[in-house]
């Protein structure tokens, strides 16, 4: 559907010229919910950009369904831009057209007629769950009901792909959950792809199939979430999931490890079986867990005892249980 080859995006800047994007590939499939996460100032607006052309790449090519879009004519550009709609994190509503008008904006600009922009607008206002806020003005509405708004409004062109940059990052946590939620039943019933732009880990693990890692313009990490989630193979991954548990903070104390839980049972009290059986304490630094079914995926920090003997049994535990663990490497504070 989306493909990315070798894209890299440089700016020219007083203080010379920024590599904001750094020779990235990446494979958007068909009906995929695409996370692309990283820290500020990793590189993913810029990328996300990259996808439609609003910012025109300095090396590589955008393909869509096939065609690079670098080659197009404007005119062509500005056709194929109907089927890569984007939504913001600022809404971007015209604050003087009610909820209604400003669903129809792009359908008039498409030359649509205001009957069947009208209809239409109602349609997708239904879609979004606002079919009774269609007359109220942006500064009459909630956070929340201005993002559906913005939702329905790039729903407007019948996109086949819907880029979401930072959506949810101004709205509160039970807000986003609702959001998503609705891009997620969007995804499903109308098979809209959409890539989401964001640096919180829990927005990619609640509706994404697929992750890429950005760190300084650079994809250090690319895969199922599941399995990124399980087992980051990259720092940036490992900072996201467990933001602030590092090893290196830790100037006291045992050797620091990380244990993957991937569908043991949540009704396994891993770590109090661990002490008992091996005699010794452990003292748990982070953790990001979650029961699914029953079972429970994710991660935790577990600072081992200084005493050698003593550690070297909780990993021999963890081994037999066929508990995954990665050792942290722990630096001098």
């Amino acid at each position: 559907m989306l493909e990315l080859v070798n894209v890299s995006k440089t700016f020219s800047g007083a203080d010379g010229a920024v590599e904001a994007v750094k020779n990235v590939s990446l494979k958007i499939e068909k009906g995929d919910i695409f996370g692309i996460i990283g820290l500020s100032g990793a590189g993913k607006s810029t990328l996300v950009r990259c996808l439609n052309l609003l910012e025109r790449p300095t090396g590589g090519k955008v393909l869509f369904k096939g065609v690079d879009l670098t080659t197009l004519s404007k005119k062509e550009l500005l056709r194929t831009r109907r089927s890569i709609s984007m939504i913001f994190q600022g809404f971007n509503l015209l604050e003087q057209r009610t909820a209604l008008k400003n669903v129809c904006f792009p359908l008039e600009i498409a030359g649509v007629s205001k009957s069947k922009a009208k209809k239409r607008a109602a349609e997708l206002l239904e879609i979004v769950g606002l079919s009774d806020r269609a007359g109220a003005y942006p500064s009459q509405l909630s956070g929340g009901q201005k993002q559906r708004v913005a939702i329905a409004r790039a729903l407007a062109s019948d996109p086949e792909v819907l880029l979401c940059d930072e959506a949810t990052s101004a709205l509160d946590p039970n807000t986003t959950a609702s959001i998503l939620s609705l891009l997620a039943e969007i995804n499903k019933t109308m098979g809209v792809t959409i890539v989401v732009i964001t640096h919180e880990m829990k927005v990619v693990e609640q509706i994404c199939n697929k992750v890429a890692v950005l760190d300084n313009g650079v994809v250090v990490e690319t895969g199922e979430v599941r399995e990124v989630f399980v087992s980051p193979k990259s720092e940036t991954a490992r900072n996201l999931i467990l933001p602030g548990a590092k090893a290196a903070e830790f100037s006291s104390g045992g050797r620091v490890i990380r244990i993957v839980f991937d569908g043991h049972s949540s009704f396994e009290p891993v770590v109090s079986n661990l002490s008992l059986d091996c005699r010794t304490a452990v003292n748990i630094l982070g953790a990001d867990t979650k029961n699914i079914g029953g079972k429970a995926f994710g991660q935790m920090l577990l600072q081992l005892p200084n005493d050698s003997t003593a550690s070297e049994r909780v990993l021999r535990w963890l081994s037999d249980r066929g508990i995954p663990y990665d050792e942290e490497v722990k630096t001098d504070a």
